[in-house]
């Protein structure tokens, strides 16, 4: 456990924060703000290599012009509008339009096929489509073609010439034009309420084909609620995001734009992953919000890095990850000399660390899938205030938080304000509050299946909640495997031990009815490369998997990390996989969850064959 001692908190509310309680919608939310923040920044972007700013006002205008815009084109409440575009001040933009007509965004992943799209076209019935790039276009476009209706896309950079020959392209610049000089806030932004729905979100998918949760104004602004009680004792001040999640993703949809929007907050929208560590210097966050697999690849580029310094630097390193873990654990056990090291390590080390974050970050944030306590100690070690969250799309979708003066990582932290949380007989965590979805678009025995009449909404986690009211979440229901010995093992716990193994990038543990647990591995990119060069072999993933001097490397950092697992644990053979996860093949979702069933599509011959 970890508590404010090792960091200096605030505890003033900045002048920006709206009251959320009296709000009634997201879009009133932004035209309130625009009032008493006018001409202050608000989104930042790119512009030929230069951040530049948009107001609140002119957000607030360019909102308002692609609401009657969107009316005059014949949209109206209820409607659906599907949105594809990468993370950019339109977006939050068509958003707000959709929303302040009573219509209901539709967000899609940029990295969908067509194939993805044509579901969510036909699923949710959307008939008005804004996209981004003519790039991203082209698979919506194939989409519209063999949709069950007649689609407009409306494109927000220039269309192709001949996209328009394929189906009703327009360009986004006439649909702004033809709502231009209109009253500000458009006045169906009044008859909105809480318990409207705002959007459909579509889930990740990772157990198949994806279904639209309907998510209404007040779950998400029950969940700006509860982040600010969670970040309010390191005081509420200038705050500012970077955003480079996807939009299209409930954890960063309210959690990096209408929570920063809430707080009267600055928003930097990253230009890609790639270039995250360019952008985290010139937006300087206060406040990061992050799956695990980036603190877990930031932790492995740091330690990678490290290699190339000096024996000094790398001792005077670990020596403040050494002391770091014991100040925050158990500083009733530090010495005067530890102190003395420690203080030393601020300035040498944990200050650097600071420095490449872009030295004014208070808190970052770990949703969306389980993080890996290991990462979590290195980070809060480092002097890197990491608070472990925990949710899903059908809670808007933050449940609970670690708050800033107690870390307790874990676990995910006690109920966000306005949150009801109980255990079931069989463990499951339920959980009641305005935050619980409206229900699954089109699926009504889904809905009953997911909310009972007690209004105790099934998570589908299995946890049980400690002395200080923290949740400690053990498995996913459905996820845990059962051996052939009936055994319950976790294969989250597994795979997060066998991913801080340098040689190791991911894995998917097996087992299910099994004897004994397998595992399909895949190997560090970098680590395999290197050692390849080193062998005068090719670095090629699929010869690698056959290489037996490779598999012998990988086995013996197999073996490492079974010495943290228990006997049922273990991972007893395993399997290289001939290419990484990833979003592109099919095999993660855009949020870095692995997608097993695609996965096992392709892999289960090879694991099955571990048990012969």
């Amino acid at each position: 456990m970890w508590d404010d001692r090792f960091w200096e908190n605030g505890v003033a509310d900045s002048a920006y924060a709206i009251d959320i309680a009296a709000v009634t919608s997201l879009p009133g939310m932004l035209f309130d703000q625009a009032k008493r923040l006018g001409e202050r920044p608000f989104l930042w972007a790119k512009v030929d290599t230069i951040y530049r700013p948009h107001s609140w006002n002119e957000v607030a205008e360019r909102v308002t012009a692609a609401a009657h815009g969107l009316k005059a084109a014949g949209v109206r409440a209820g409607d659906r509008v599907m949105l594809v575009s990468e993370n950019r001040p339109e977006w939050l933009i068509a958003d707000l339009a959709i929303m302040s007509l009573g219509a209901i965004a539709v967000p899609a992943y940029t990295t969908n096929t067509a194939i993805n799209h044509l579901h969510i076209i036909n699923d949710s019935g959307a008939q008005v489509i804004i996209v981004s790039t003519p790039q991203l276009a082209r698979p919506v476009i194939q989409a519209a073609a063999e949709a069950d209706r007649k689609v407009v896309l409306y494109v927000m950079d220039e269309p192709e010439k001949t996209m328009k020959a394929q189906t009703d392209v327009r360009a986004w610049s006439d649909l702004m034009t033809a709502g231009a000089n209109q009253a500000s806030p458009p006045p169906d932004v009044v008859m909105l309420k809480r318990d409207d729905v705002c959007c459909i979100i579509y889930t990740s998918g990772t157990g198949g084909l994806p279904r639209g949760v309907m998510l209404t104004h007040g779950n998400i602004l029950c969940n700006c609620a509860g982040a600010r009680e969670v970040l309010r004792p390191l005081g509420i001040g200038a705050e500012v995001f970077l955003s480079f999640l996807p939009l299209s993703h409930s954890y960063e949809h309210s959690g990096g734009q209408f929570f920063p929007m809430s707080l009267g907050a600055e928003i930097y929208y990253a230009e890609r992953v790639e270039t995250l560590t360019t952008n985290l210097g010139e937006a300087r966050p206060t406040i990061m919000t992050a799956v695990p697999r980036l603190y877990e690849s930031m932790r492995a580029r740091i330690l990678q890095g490290l290699k190339a310094q000096s024996a000094v630097k790398r001792n005077l390193f670990h020596l403040a990850l050494e002391l770091g873990q014991k100040r925050c654990e158990a500083p009733e056990t530090m010495t005067l000399w530890d102190k003395a090291r420690d203080k030393v390590c601020d300035i040498l080390v944990r200050s650097k660390v600071k420095d490449r974050f872009g030295g004014r970050l208070k808190a970052m944030i770990s949703g969306g899938a389980p993080l890996n306590y290991d990462v979590g100690v290195f980070f809060i070690a480092l002097g890197v205030r990491l608070l472990q969250g925990y949710g899903q799309t059908e809670a808007g979708p933050v449940i609970s938080a670690n708050l800033a003066t107690k870390i307790k990582l874990n676990t995910v932290g006690p109920p966000m304000k306005g949150v009801e949380v109980k255990i079931a007989d069989d463990g499951e965590i339920l959980i009641r509050g305005e935050l619980v979805m409206k229900g699954y678009w089109n699926d009504p025995d889904g809905t009953i299946a997911a909310i009972d009449t007690d209004g105790w909404l099934h998570t589908g986690d299995i946890g049980r909640l400690d002395e200080d009211n923290y949740i400690e979440i053990t498995d996913r229901k459905k996820d845990i495997i059962v051996n052939s010995g009936g055994d319950n093992v976790s294969p989250q716990r597994i795979q997060g031990v066998l991913g801080l193994e340098e040689s190791i990038a991911q894995s998917m543990a097996y087992g299910d009815k099994k004897p004994y647990i397998t595992a399909l591995i895949v190997p560090d990119a970098d680590f395999a490369a290197n050692w390849a060069k080193a062998h005068a072999v090719s670095e090629d993933l699929a010869t690698l998997a056959h290489n037996a001097e490779f598999k012998a490397v990988i086995a013996k950092a197999v073996e490492n990390a079974n010495k943290q697992l228990s006997a049922i644990e273990k991972v007893r053979k395993f399997a290289l996989a001939t290419q990484a996860f990833t979003v592109e093949n099919g095999q993660m979702t855009p949020t870095l969850k692995v997608r097993r069933h695609a996965v096992l599509r392709e892999y289960r011959a090879a694991l099955d064959a571990l048990y012969v």
